[in-house]
């Protein structure tokens, strides 16, 4: 593709050099460069793009996308302002608009997104739309199932991922879409048939530093929704979210917004909610009409992941009847109250709850198992939103049985530093230590009784731990089957 189609649609401030180049490929990372690519220069937190322009021209970059001028004879340069936007608009245009082919659905919020795009991608696949998946667990692109590198990766990664959906013969992607991603620019130039909020609670404010920070971050989702020229978009947002309130009020007069949840003036939703350690059960009401839906998950939270992932499907296009039928035979998500299988008279989950609110709504939900005792393994990650750890930690204290506070992620921090961060929220004496997380599984694990539930939070389906220097290999869920191996079935409960 030439290089002036791929800068056709950009606010550009000067192009330096001939804008007839042939555009073979497009990279950000220097270190993929090839002849005849376009090198767009991004400013990282850590990293300058800037800085290595001459490298990728070495590697036969033969234009460059930047904020600077730089005048090299083997290279055209094209100046912006700002090469977030550009950089996705010019990506939808080298893959040619994939998101004007499928249908479409972004899932943001603060927990939720990861199992309302499983489900949602469920639903697609069984009325056969093949559906791809894009989110904090993995990518699912045709066939291919590849792990995550970040909830939303960069729109030109987005732009690539979709348009290999669309050549595999598929009809449908369903992404989760992250705050940092929002105020990224990474998913602009995309356009959705459904655009979903969940929820929003305390997270991320090391990032965005305030809530209204946050929430305005996570807006933009919908405000791009609005500008679409190709698809007219539905909003799809839980109204039983305070924010999510704001968030139908802001676009009711720009967006159809189709509300969800359990109040009364929902446009899907859900009454009689039955649960038990097999799933989930409830009514739907929608379009006037009403329908059971039996769903293989259980927590509360799910029925709201469920009508979030019905309502997304009947925006875009498909019958609710069938999608509601297709719920019955959802899979499970990995590291989402997720069972361990222990063969014991007691029950262990793995969560990755992370916030005070999904670790609330967690707890909630096994509690009405009604355990004999609730044991909680959980910790903090490091170098992210200190003011959560004590809120976290006060959700724990008045909840549950015992806690065994640990490590999660540490990164750069102090483990026992984030631990008396915890710690705050405390005012009990139901917990202990355990800073290596493989020693607080075991305690956990030996201590557990018949009819006992223990649950390990924080990091779900996650296969590592990240220190300040390296990263190790770590599965809860693994761990606490090692765990089981080695300790001996207690005797039976009388």
């Amino acid at each position: 593709m030439l290089l002036k189609h791929l800068i056709a649609n950009l606010e550009t401030v000067r192009v330096d050099g001939s804008a007839d180049r042939e555009i073979a490929g497009v990279a950000y990372d220097s270190r993929r460069v090839k002849a005849g690519f376009l090198f767009v220069a991004l400013r990282g937190e850590k990293v300058d793009g800037h800085d290595f322009i001459d490298r990728a021209i070495e590697l036969g970059a033969v234009a460059v996308l930047c904020e600077k001028s730089v005048l090299h004879p083997k290279a055209t340069c094209v100046v912006v302002k700002d090469t977030r936007p550009a950089v996705a608009v010019v990506a939808a245009a080298f893959y040619k608009n994939p998101s004007h082919h499928l249908k479409m659905a972004g899932v943001t919020g603060t927990n939720g997104k990861t199992t309302t795009t499983f489900l949602l991608k469920h639903i697609c696949d069984e009325a056969f739309w093949r559906c791809g998946l894009i989110g904090t667990v993995r990518y699912e692109i045709g066939e291919r199932i590849l792990p995550a590198s970040r909830t939303t990766p960069e729109s030109l990664d987005v732009q690539e991922m979709l348009a290999q959906m669309r050549n595999a013969g598929g009809k449908a992607a369903a992404m989760e879409v992250s705050s940092h991603a929002l105020s990224q620019e990474r998913v602009r130039a995309l356009e959705f048939d459904a655009a979903v909020f969940t929820n929003l609670t305390q997270d991320h404010l090391d990032y965005h530093g305030t809530m209204e920070n946050y929430f305005a971050a996570k807006s933009l989702l919908f405000e791009n929704l609005a500008r679409q020229t190709k698809k007219k978009g539905k909003a799809i947002i839980n109204t039983d979210d305070k924010y999510g309130t704001l968030l139908a009020q802001k676009f009711a007069k720009e967006l159809p917004v189709i509300s969800y949840g359990l109040g009364a003036r929902c446009d899907f939703r859900a009454s009689n909610v039955q649960a038990d350690v097999n799933g989930t059960s409830f009514q739907l009401d929608a379009n006037g009409r009403s329908y059971l839906v039996r769903l293989p998950l259980i927590g509360r939270f799910n029925v709201y992941n469920a009508l979030a992932a019905l309502a997304a499907a009947s925006a875009m296009g498909l019958d609710v009847r069938a999608s509601v039928l297709s719920l019955a035979k959802a899979p499970g998500v990995p590291g989402r109250l997720e069972a361990v299988e222990a063969k014991r008279q007691f029950k262990i989950f793995v969560d990755y709850a992370h916030t005070d609110d999904a670790l609330l709504n967690v707890i909630h939900t096994l509690r009405d198992l009604r355990p004999n005792r609730l044991i909680v393994v959980f910790g903090c990650g490091g170098n992210r939103d200190r003011a959560k750890r004590a809120k976290m930690g006060a959700v724990v204290d008045q909840l549950a049985d015992w806690a065994i506070i640990t490590s999660d992620n540490p990164r750069k921090e102090d483990p026992e530093a984030i631990v008396e961060d915890i710690k705050q929220g405390f005012r009990g004496a139901n917990h202990e230590v355990a800073i290596d997380r493989k020693e607080a599984i075991f305690k956990a694990v030996s201590m557990a009784q018949p009819r006992d539930i223990v649950l390990i939070a924080g990091k779900g389906h996650e296969t590592t731990q990240e220190f300040a220097d390296h990263i190790v290999p770590f599965d809860d869920a693994a761990v606490a089957q090692l765990a089981l191996a080695q300790t001996p079935v207690a005797e039976p409960y009388r």
